[in-house]
């Protein structure tokens, strides 16, 4: 395993003292001290999928805070204005969901005052509204809605590689989205821990909090991010993007065809090319495509921190196939297994928000712009504890709190200490609701052997409520 250089201390050993030592006597060379607890993890990979709930995908997973049952039955049900019917949760064999609207109205709608029984009504607002882009935060999947689909589950049937992750390492059952809205937001918090609005461009006292609209034409995003803070710290990092099509529409627009997505152009799941710092700090270069992350997982080379996304045809999010996202995950986590960082890696796997699917628990408020609903979360790492449900109240700020803790010294992206000031309203790694996603980790004992899963799986066994 490759010392991590932050970690290198002098030996203890005893040195001669220079008057006693002949011309020939040697200084011993200083010897590396072995990697300690989290500092084991040198390379940490976030696989943000898209638009599942944790009760679409794991609500039937053995042990976790699922679907509501009693008696083998479930016993939450949402009410269907269209038919005045009360559907209960039901297993979804489809391949293809559609989900409903997921923007901030929405999320505010389907949580309905810690009810949460907007879901069916919110879907069927979506169907609507007239729009044919893969995704309008204000319908569903390719400007439909599945109704009352968004009160389907699915099981290790239809995910069984997601399962077989969840029982060999860690699932996160309370993960919840940083932001109370839809994919950009989310993917500013990612990289940020904030979306804004800044009207004096590359001044970030000139930002603005915008849960749902941080401008998406030629926005400004000159607050401060995490890539600044690596980059001062020589920390190495790599943005990797899955060239194909992207699955929003340009400024929230209601209609929209399929618009490329590229590493050399700026959108909703690439918005670091847009980031004051990046641009300043000659970054650029570090938002490359997934083959090179292919290519770095093979030669032993990946960053210490790295992102990877996907195009809309392997996101997941509706209408995309969720067996088509499930291989482009196994894929990408057998290359980080295939190769000699897995000794050394965490990969943080999750799904970017709830896409109008439904979840049964509410999610806690810790400022003006979340949490928002529950999604589901996977730590996939050789030192990661063996089928353990972390219980832990967590969000994608726990992701940025792990990698400042493991590279930075615990240093935050805090406008009172990390030496670029902005008006964000929250220091999100210092919430005191947020857990530590260390506790998914046993540094004690030696790194576990990969697991590596079949790209295309047949289905797993049925799952009973």
């Amino acid at each position: 395993m490759r010392l991590n250089k932050r970690i290198l201390a002098l030996s203890l050993g005893t040195i001669l003292a220079g008057a006693c030592s002949s011309p020939s006597s040697a200084t011993p060379s200083p010897t590396p001290v072995a990697a300690a607890g989290i500092h084991k993890i040198q390379h940490v990979v976030v696989i943000m999928q898209e638009n599942r709930s944790f009760d679409q995908y794991f609500g039937t997973f053995p042990g976790a805070d699922g679907l509501p049952v009693q008696n083998g039955q479930f016993t939450t049900c949402m009410p269907d204005p269209a038919t005045g019917v009360c559907v209960k949760p039901y297993h979804d064999s489809s391949d293809l969901n559609y989900g409903g609207p997921h923007g901030q109205v929405n999320a505010t709608a389907d949580i309905n005052g810690g009810q949460m029984d907007g879901f069916i009504a919110q879907a069927l607002k979506g169907q609507k509204t007239t729009c044919t882009g893969p995704d309008d935060p204000n319908c569903g999947g390719n400007g439909k809605s599945g109704g009352s689909d968004v009160m389907g589950y699915h099981d290790a049937r239809e995910i069984p590689n997601y399962w077989t992750y969840a029982q060999d390492f860690v699932l996160q059952d309370h993960m919840f989205e940083p932001n109370a809205s839809w994919s950009l937001p989310e993917h500013l918090f990612m990289v940020s821990e904030w979306s804004a609005k800044c009207s004096v461009a590359g001044d970030p006292m000139s930002c603005v909090n915008a849960l749902q609209n941080p401008g998406q034409v030629n926005p400004n995003y000159a607050w401060t991010d995490l890539t600044y803070m690596l980059h001062k710290n020589s920390v190495s990092w790599k943005y990797y993007v899955a060239q194909g099509t992207q699955p929003d529409c340009e400024d929230d627009q209601a209609t929209c065809a399929a618009l490329p997505q590229t590493v050399g152009t700026p959108e909703i799941w690439n918005p670091l090319p847009w980031f004051t710092t990046v641009k300043q700090d000659g970054q650029l270069g570090n938002i490359q495509t997934i083959g090179n992350f292919y290519t770095d997982a093979k030669s032993g080379n990946l960053p210490a921190v790295s992102w990877v996304v996907p195009n809309g045809k392997v996101s997941e999010h509706p209408p995309a196939l969720v067996s088509e996202g499930q291989t482009y995950v196994t894929t990408a986590i057998n290359a980080i297994m295939n190769s000699s960082d897995w000794s050394s890696t965490a990969i943080f796997l999750a799904w970017d928000d709830w896409g109008g699917f439904y979840d049964h628990v509410v999610p806690p408020t810790v400022d003006v712009n979340g949490y928002g609903l529950r999604v589901p979360g996977i730590v996939i790492s050789p030192y990661a504890k063996r089928g353990y449900i972390d219980h832990q109240t967590l969000s994608f700020d726990a992701y940025v709190k792990f990698i400042e803790d493991d590279f930075l010294g615990g240093q935050r992206l805090d406008p009172k200490t990390d030496g670029r000031p902005d008006p964000r309203p929250t220091v999100r790694e210092n919430v005191p609701a947020l857990g530590d996603i260390i506790q998914a980790f046993d540094f004690a004992n030696p790194p576990r052997a990969p697991v590596l899963l079949d790209p295309n799986p047949s289905a797993g066994p049925a799952s009973l409520p």
